[in-house]
């Protein structure tokens, strides 16, 4: 651990850690229709719940400068489901569905919201929306009104109810900013990326700090395909229905097909098919600082490289279990078919500081279900 970190002192502007989202909800900037469950709030976020009804709706919208999401609503709505008792939401449908929190941000609080990993790795595509909303999750400074979820299975059939948590909301206060200056100095302080000891790639800092794809791929310890290394999986379609709040209870083989390393350490990706990757670098995120994987670019390939984007503070962070935790991608090309090659990279990581140290890191909370990951599928799968 750097002598820095123990020297942390309180910052104006920056990522509001665990207790300073605890105070917001004291103060009613976040307002609950229920109380918080006891593990919603991360060490720099916290888990949105769904609320009673879902509305499928004709197509994913925004409701513009001059509507509310109930006015828009009104207009397209098709069907309305109470999710009380549970409810499936079907594959290649787009659905609306109040958030049980709702905000009064002050003027100098802005938030920004992002699919939980668990949500992104089976290919459910959720986004925030707010009354007048002009972008997907982002949500101004000021902003007092309801949160909404967009929710679209794209590969399994999901059963939600309310109280489930598909998304995450982040808090920053002032305005963000990173440049590569500041994370150049950050990394050779803490040693924010770690490449294998066997690759001849270099750490790209360009814009954010780069990911590359690991098609090398890892032994698989059930000694499948002839021992060659297991490098990602495949979604099979038409597989069955996956409960987002229950942990281990899937089989991977009923939802999932291996991919395994070839000689040529390439892959093809099928536009019509969703992918579970990992990244060729351990990622560490320190104590005071969170992390976020930024869009990808249309300049390195015709693919979206990930769904959920949050690294808390902790991530990777060896004083909390996390040595070698590598990130894990989850993709599909866009269009036409598209060859990944291994160490290309497919996206980058921006690091913002905390205003404060979290009182908890990521890993020591029982949420935690991705410290020293390596290739690892949602938490909805045993573990083979």
């Amino acid at each position: 651990m750097s002598q820095n970190e123990n020297i942390f002192l309180p910052h104006t502007t920056g990522i509001l850690p665990a207790h300073s989202i605890k105070a917001l909800v004291a103060e009613g900037v976040i307002i609950l229709d229920k109380p918080l469950d006891a593990d919603q709030i991360q060490p720099a976020s916290l888990d949105l719940r769904l609320g009673k009804m879902a509305y499928r709706v004709q197509a994913s919208f925004l409701p513009g400068a001059h509507k509310s999401v109930d006015q828009r609503l009104g207009e397209l709505s098709l069907h309305q489901m109470d999710l009380s008792d549970g409810a499936v939401l079907e594959t290649n449908c787009v659905y609306i569905v109040p958030l049980l929190e709702s905000l009064r941000l002050p003027r100098n609080i802005a938030a920004m919201t992002n699919p939980k990993s668990s949500t992104g790795r089976i290919d459910v595509f959720t986004r925030v929306i707010t009354d007048f909303g002009e972008e997907f999750d982002k949500i101004p400074a000021g902003y007092d009104g309801q949160l909404y979820a967009e929710i679209s299975p794209r590969t399994f059939p999901i059963l939600a109810r309310t109280g489930s948590r598909l998304s995450q909301i982040r808090f920053r206060l002032g305005s963000g900013s990173h440049n590569d200056t500041e994370l150049k100095r950050l990394h050779e302080e803490f040693n924010l990326v770690q490449m294998p000891a066997d690759s001849n790639f270099e750490i790209n800092i360009d814009n954010g700090i780069a990911f590359r794809v690991d098609l090398k791929g890892i032994a698989d310890g059930n000694g499948n395909n002839g021992g060659k290394n297991l490098v990602g999986y495949r979604a099979k379609r038409h597989a069955g229905l996956i409960d987002v709040d229950k942990k281990a209870g899937l089989k991977i083989a009923d939802f999932w097909e291996a991919i395994y390393a070839n000689d040529s350490r390439s892959l093809v990706l099928d536009p019509d098919q969703f992918y579970i990757l990992a990244s060729k670098e351990a990622v560490h995120v320190p104590p005071h600082y969170a992390a976020e994987m930024i869009p990808y670019n249309t300049l390195v390939g015709e693919f979206r490289v990930h769904y959920a984007g949050f690294f808390d503070p902790g991530f990777g962070h060896d004083a909390a279990g996390g040595h070698g935790s590598r990130g894990v991608l989850e993709m599909r090309s866009h269009d036409v078919p598209f060859i990944l090659e291994d160490g290309q990279i497919i996206g980058r990581l921006v690091y913002e500081r905390l205003t404060d140290a979290p009182t908890e890191l990521y890993g020591q909370l029982t949420t935690s279900n991705y410290q020293a990951q390596g290739l690892k599928l949602s938490k909805h799968f045993k573990a083979n």
